[in-house]
């Protein structure tokens, strides 16, 4: 048999470098496109209800009809796609996705778009965790928790940038920005991230995520939102009554906590090459309480702008190194433990408004005091994980740590601390 030519293996190996590139930065892409679509309605409330005929708060219960579902289901989503395999299932997520967000742009009534933003936030629940899982398995294990923070950005950056489009699409026709997030859905269906169907004793467990490693991130990931990102509606409230700012500088002033996580989401995932991702997430929580605490007390637009920007950075990092522990904790069921932790920590945004409005009308001080607090929670659990029960062994897949000799055990705690 005559030998291959050189330099039909160099093409052949740079073509394979380049698709994982492109699913690479798909995957990050994708990460945006959750927060885009879940808050690109916020600023478009009034025109989507003069449109279908309601109020602008009836309206509003589509960010609920979003989220709620979208948190709900990945308690069983993660895992699920893992047995149905990562790239069949991310790809049938992007694909309702897409039809989802065509009917809600063409909706002819609030039921109809209700409907609609909740199949959103159910193809949502099927891809956010996979994503992360997937982008383990394509990234070098040295470049991983960089590659965690590069996520983390683009998820700050979906999330900073939503009520821009929002807005932009608002101002022509809201449907429009319906149009805009189904053609990015269409786009990332077309490289899904790689991952086949394990059935059988290939599939994964659900036992090894009912672990007190998952237990202990799945509390700081809790409170990680319960006290920090799911604010936003809080400080709003206090620019708004006791700084006297109108809307749209409440805006400004807000937005600077998405913009820290979008500009220093890989730094910190540098950071965490450097040092120990336990210690430096518990540091991060003590942060971001700080200035959580300090928001409550500030008697300026810029001093609080700059106290809640300071707040989005540590939040940030803090986010980082959850999301970098959970890849490690559970290496036979990644997108299982992904999605299980993402789950409490959307549970915390849903929450926030319930716990916090009641002593906000008590004293704003005591309100955001108490969030603050709240946050110390996250820095314990993090310290604990060194003494936590690790997860039990699985079935390794490719490119897992455990694949190369280490057993779970100490792939979860090499770097912990």
């Amino acid at each position: 048999m005559d030998a291959v030519p050189q330099s039909v293996e160099v093409t052949d190996a740079r073509e394979g470098s380049l698709r994982r590139r492109i699913r690479i930065a798909a995957v990050y892409i994708g990460a945006a496109l959750g927060p885009l679509g879940g808050g690109v309605v916020a600023p478009m409330l009034p025109q989507v209800g003069q449109s279908l005929g309601v109020s602008a708060n009836a309206v509003a219960l589509s960010l609920t009809v979003y989220f709620v579902p979208f948190a709900a289901v990945q308690l069983v989503s993660g895992t699920l796609g893992e047995r149905w395999g990562r790239r069949n299932t991310v790809l049938a997520a992007y694909l309702v996705y897409l039809i989802a967000s065509l009917i809600c742009a063409f909706a002819p009534d609030i039921t109809v778009f209700l409907a609609m933003r909740g199949l959103q936030g159910v193809a949502n629940a099927f891809t956010s965790p996979l994503l992360l899982a997937g982008l383990a398995d394509m990234v070098p294990v040295a470049r991983l928790s960089r590659s965690v923070g590069i996520f983390a950005s683009c998820q700050a950056a979906g999330q900073s940038f939503a009520p821009l489009i929002g807005g932009v699409a608002a101002a022509t026709s809201w449907r429009w920005g319906f149009v805009a997030v189904a053609a990015a859905a269409g786009l990332l269906a077309l490289a899904p991230p790689p991952g086949a169907a394990r059935p059988g004793a290939a599939a994964p467990r659900w036992r090894p995520l009912l672990s007190g490693r998952l237990a202990l991130l799945s509390t700081g990931a809790l409170v990680s939102y319960l006290g920090g990102s799911g604010l936003p509606f809080l400080v709003a409230l206090y620019a708004e009554d006791h700084l006297r700012l109108r809307s749209d500088l409440t805006g400004l002033a807000l937005l600077g906590f998405g913009l820290a996580g979008l500009l220093l989401g890989a730094v910190w995932g540098t950071l965490l090459d450097r040092a120990s991702a336990r210690w430096c997430g518990a540091a991060a929580a003590v942060v971001t309480a700080a200035f959580v605490a300090s928001v409550g007390l500030t008697d300026s637009p810029w001093v609080l702008a700059a106290c809640w920007t300071a707040a989005g950075a540590g939040s940030s990092m803090l986010n980082v190194a959850l999301q970098y522990l959970t890849i490690r904790a559970v290496p036979a069921n990644r997108g299982g433990a992904l999605s299980a932790v993402s789950a409490f920590r959307f549970s915390g945004a849903a929450l926030a408004p319930v716990v916090w409005l009641p002593f906000y009308h008590v004293h704003p001080a005591v309100a955001f005091a108490a969030a603050g607090s709240s946050l110390l929670v996250a820095a314990v659990a993090l310290l604990a994980l060194r003494g936590a029960v690790p997860a039990g062994p699985g079935r390794p897949r490719p490119g897992d740590e455990s694949a190369r000799g280490e057993t779970p055990e100490v792939t979860a705690t090499k770097k912990d601390g």
